[in-house]
């Protein structure tokens, strides 16, 4: 309990806030999930930590993060008095009236029934009469499934305390769970990970996602806090933030052929030859680098994120002092980061792996660092499978983003489906640069480059061949033309 003691008799006690301010560190609580908080490429992240680290900011504190198993976790330690704000992705609702605080984060968010296509899709609350709806433990949605039993006694589910809303999308995917119960933000960011799970309505309407504030706390946190998110809204800053966790959902899977072709007419040639000439110092082939800083930034050299990360190749901060980057911005300076950062990586991934796996090891690190992708392959080798083939550890990586599983290994939470996406993504814009390009455009080296035999990554010509870039490009089908760019 954070409390301030006074010797001086007739003293009173200072505020939340003063305390705070006295102390010096701004105490939360959380638990790990992609809407609210977790480990990420570039350290801590998530749409809550964020405001969260930019009000310690404010207050000008220290911001000290302790992680909890579950929502349970969460709202016993803020009930207790133990930490000054809980984030939990937890809507609004009048349950919490008597018990705590609450602050609106900005967002908004709604109970959402969904199930596996395979079974007949429920309409109404009457259709899931008779049938079990499965949630995860101390969730909003047990109170409106109560609200909802009155008029429907058929109504039940069932509460899974060892599970998150991932792992619930889990189990609706494979079949085992029917029908589940998961919140709309929640759904929206997991939704491209499990394409078996459809929506199909909603429990009532949308609520605020709020913050939460011990009870026995004065208002002055709670009420600084709100003032600050409403400055956030005001200034477009809250709308950044919102955009970078839930404004670009579709990264995750292919962007249109026909906008990457626009974007290797218009953008790449400006720095192709960069590409080039850092790849064959590194001995990388350059359509390989190229497809990386296209992932990474769409070829876009200002690219900045509010996390920090920034440049064509959207180095971190840290990774640039690292590997003696001054300028993260500075086209030249990044593209070099990249292709020495990419070769670190790769070497890391042990020699006894066969390309083209290491090479689809190096990007999956590249992206997520390689302690979790070590964590996944352990947890292959663990089901008995091949820790040294990514066609087998790309089945467990996402597991890293469920407690069930996370829990077990060295590095903990880890937004597994991205790497594997990531992989899978450069791999495509690989394909098309090697479909528009001539053999002789590869980066020359001394030696055989390990690159060589890529699997997948043969250039794709037409039947009779083609002698000129220009020829090759001609030959593209009239769907993969000229579009705007969208990017």
């Amino acid at each position: 309990m954070f409390v301030v003691a006074f010797v001086t008799a007739g003293c009173s006690r200072p505020s939340t806030l003063q305390e705070i301010r006295s102390e010096g560190i701004l105490h939360v609580v959380t638990r790990n999930a992609p809407s609210v908080y977790y480990d990420g490429r570039d350290g801590p992240t998530g749409y809550d930590y964020e405001l969260a680290r930019l009000f310690a900011d404010d207050l000008g504190v220290e911001l000290k993060v302790r992680v909890a198993d579950d929502n349970t976790g969460v709202l016993s330690v803020i009930g207790q008095d133990y930490a000054h704000i809980g984030l939990a992705g937890f809507s609004d609702h009048p349950d919490f009236a008597n018990r705590y605080h609450t602050v609106a984060n900005g967002l908004e968010a709604e109970s959402v029934v969904v199930y596996n296509r395979d079974t007949n899709r429920p309409d109404s609350v009457s259709d899931l009469e008779g049938q079990t709806l499965h949630l995860v433990a101390d969730s909003n949605h047990e109170h409106h499934l109560k609200q909802l039993r009155a008029e429907n006694r058929g109504l039940q589910w069932e509460v899974h305390s060892g599970l998150d809303a991932a792992g619930i999308l889990a189990r609706v995917e494979s079949g085992e769970y029917p029908l589940a119960v998961v919140s709309s933000n929640e759904l929206d960011l997991n939704h491209v990970f499990f394409p078996m799970v459809k929506s199909a309505f909603s429990l009532g309407n949308p609520h605020d996602l709020v913050w939460l504030f011990p009870a026995e706390q004065d208002q002055t946190l709670a009420t600084a806090a709100k003032s600050f998110i409403s400055e956030l809204r005001a200034s477009g800053a809250l709308a950044q933030i919102s955009e970078r966790f839930y404004g670009h959902l579709d990264r995750l899977g292919y962007v249109g052929a026909r906008t990457f072709t626009h974007h290797v007419e218009n953008r790449l040639p400006k720095y192709e030859n960069l590409f080039r000439d850092y790849a064959s110092s590194y001995n990388l082939d350059w359509r390989l680098l190229a497809a990386i800083g296209y992932q990474e930034s769409h070829w876009r050299p200002n690219a900045v994120s509010p996390t920090g990360v920034r440049g064509l190749m959207m180095l971190t901060r840290a990774t640039a002092n690292h590997i003696g980057i001054k300028n993260r911005l500075d086209v030249e300076q990044s593209i070099q980061g990249g292709a020495k950062y990419f070769t670190i990586v790769h070497r890391k991934v042990p020699e006894r792996i066969p390309e083209p796996d290491r090479t689809w090891f190096a990007l999956a690190s590249y992206n997520v660092g390689w302690g979790h992708v070590e964590d996944a392959r352990r947890l292959t080798q663990g089901a008995g499978k091949d820790p040294d083939r990514w066609m087998d550890v790309k089945e467990f990586l996402p597991l890293l983003a469920q407690k069930e599983w996370y829990s077990k290994t060295r590095y903990g939470y880890a937004r597994g489906h991205e790497p594997v996406i990531y992989v899978q993504n450069i791999r495509r814009y690989y394909d098309f640069l090697a479909w528009m390009t001539e053999p002789t455009q590869v980066a020359e080296t001394s030696e055989k480059p390990w690159f060589k035999d890529l699997e997948g990554m043969e250039k794709i010509i037409g039947p009779g061949g083609a002698s000129s870039k220009q020829e090759i490009r001609a030959s593209l089908p009239s769907e993969l033309g000229f579009v705007p760019p969208t990017l």
